[in-house]
């Protein structure tokens, strides 16, 4: 099969909106834990994090309300997310580790969730899958490009899954902005402009200094490897195009005492010929402007989650008289439950993951050949 009607198989099992509600066009939902809708089995998921985790809590609840997901076991070495764990997952949660390894041996999961700093995660989803486990990973999860791509080729050879934690895909508003520009709302794409803006003030903090992911050494990289990763990911998810050659400018423009980026300005070429940018950065004192905004030959889209009104989009197709449209549906769940469930459920039987091993290879080869692309000056083909 190849890599379009891989695209147009998926495609076809995407989630739909219907009468404002997300729903499901595989007979179920994602965006439900309701037990009528579970998988045809419950399978024990291992949970592997310490101190550096992040959004374990999260990650935790999303195992709490998801019916497929039964016993849950935990290593952890630092012990900080034991507590928050029994409380989560009640009865759920069986037993306790400190040691990942022993773990995998002793307990033999068939889904792994990996929340570790990215310097230390590899070889954690190298032992994972060598015990024939699927794999829910933290981003970036390394800090060289070499070492994921050889954990994508073990999971393919395996027929493992390896799904970043991307939770975008399961956003409602997000899947019907894909919904409609999939459907040639918009006509024909022509380019698209990305906006990820965060606060400035985290960077100015000493405590936030000694995060891995404000060390290059132990991050991988800086706002495109912590945030700006979700809205690559997005642009990708919603057009149904690879990113294919990028360049631009990368830096540390406020000037707080780290070695990783606070602002980058990338372009960048999809395999569908269209032309993207994205200004991403700590630019603010305080929340989020996220915004994403699509041209097409007959119309456009603009999607901004953190609005009142969350995604509005323009359509010459089939209109007598054009108008700007809103969206009335849902615009929850958001972040990462709903992601769980469904990595949960394609681990647990037919359903397709939320995310495959080479769409996660491919957003994190984006921004690592960005990377290289702003320190030679020149544009870069991504593979």
């Amino acid at each position: 099969m190849t890599e379009k009607d891989t695209r147009r198989s998926f495609l076809a099992k995407s989630l739909t909106i219907g009468s404002g509600l997300a729903v499901a066009s595989m007979g179920r939902s994602y965006l439900s834990a309701a037990p009528q809708e579970a998988a045809s089995k419950r399978i024990k998921v291992g949970v592997i994090t310490h101190e550096g985790g992040a959004h374990v809590e999260s990650y935790l609840t999303g195992l709490a309300e998801c019916v497929e997901a039964g016993p849950v076991v935990l290593a952890d070495s630092s012990g900080k997310y034991e507590d928050a764990a029994r409380k989560t997952l009640g009865d759920k949660l069986v037993k306790t580790y400190s040691d990942y390894a022993e773990m995998l041996r002793a307990e033999k999961p068939i889904m792994v969730l990996i929340s570790m700093e990215a310097a230390l995660a590899p070889p954690v989803i190298d032992a994972a899958l060598e015990a024939n486990c699927h794999v829910l990973a933290e981003k970036p999860a390394c800090v060289r490009i070499k070492d994921f791509e050889a954990l994508a080729e073990k999971a393919n050879r395996k027929n493992l899954h390896i799904m970043l934690a991307m939770a975008n895909r399961r956003n409602p508003v997000v899947c019907e902005a894909r919904r409609l520009i999939q459907a040639g709302t918009i006509g024909e794409i022509y380019s698209l402009e990305m906006h990820y803006i965060a606060d400035q003030t985290r960077l100015k903090s000493p405590s936030y200094h000694t995060q891995w992911y404000a060390q290059k050494a132990r991050g991988g990289g800086g706002h495109l490897t912590w945030l700006g990763i979700h809205w690559l990911d997005t642009a990708m998810f919603v057009t149904g195009s690879r990113i294919r050659e990028v360049s631009g400018f990368v830096g540390n423009i406020g000037g707080q005492p780290m070695d990783v980026e606070d602002s980058a300005v990338m372009a960048m070429r999809f395999d569908n010929g269209t032309f993207g940018t994205l200004n991403a950065g700590y630019y603010l004192d305080r929340n989020k402007q996220i915004s994403l905004k699509v041209w097409g030959s007959q119309g456009w889209l603009q999607l901004e989650p953190l609005n009142e009104i969350p995604l509005t989009w323009y359509s010459t197709k089939d209109a007598k008289e054009p108008k700007i449209e809103q969206y009335q549906g849902t615009k929850e769940p958001s972040g990462y439950t709903s992601y769980v469930i469904a990595a949960v459920r394609a681990c647990a039987g037919p359903e397709e993951p939320p995310m495959t091993t080479d769409e996660s290879l491919h957003v994190l080869e984006t921004i690592f050949t960005f990377y290289q692309s702003a320190e030679t000056g020149e544009a870069m083909e991504v593979k």
